[in-house]
């Protein structure tokens, strides 16, 4: 038995066509399925990652618009990571989303990653990383 690897992460958000905004039409993700939830059918739930749905590129949202804001802590997720190519690519991110208005961080430098921070519509911290 072994682990291959993040298959998808699944987060909760308030509105489905402003996730969609975001992570679709500002970040380039694919819209890759629409539909419910499974396990609660009331919910929708879309799914976006590469154009072929792979998994390990995939990030799926529940739409719960009832729900009270989270809190971190324990038991919470502190953010997620969306991997670049180079530099260079990371460092064209940062200026792209800055000329649309989307507050984000400088290039950090982690000692073997540079990353930088901004948050989606809901809050969620998301990460653009390049391993140096």
């Amino acid at each position: 038995m072994r682990l291959l690897g993040l298959h998808h992460v699944t987060a909760i958000c308030a509105d489905l066509e402003r996730t969609t905004a975001f992570y679709r039409d500002l970040l380039g993700l694919a819209l890759v399925r629409e539909g419910v939830n499974d396990d609660d059918p009331d919910a929708r739930h879309f799914w976006f990652g590469d154009a072929q749905g792979t998994p390990g590129t995939l990030v799926s949202f529940m739409e719960y618009p009832a729900m009270e804001p989270g809190r971190a802590g324990v038991g919470s997720t502190h953010h997620f990571a969306f991997a670049v190519g180079s530099p260079e690519e990371q460092t064209a991110w940062r200026d792209y989303l800055r000329s649309r208005d989307v507050p984000c961080t400088d290039v950090y430098d982690r000692g073997g990653v540079r990353s930088i921070y901004l948050r989606d519509p809901d809050g969620h911290v998301v990460e653009i990383a390049h391993s140096a």
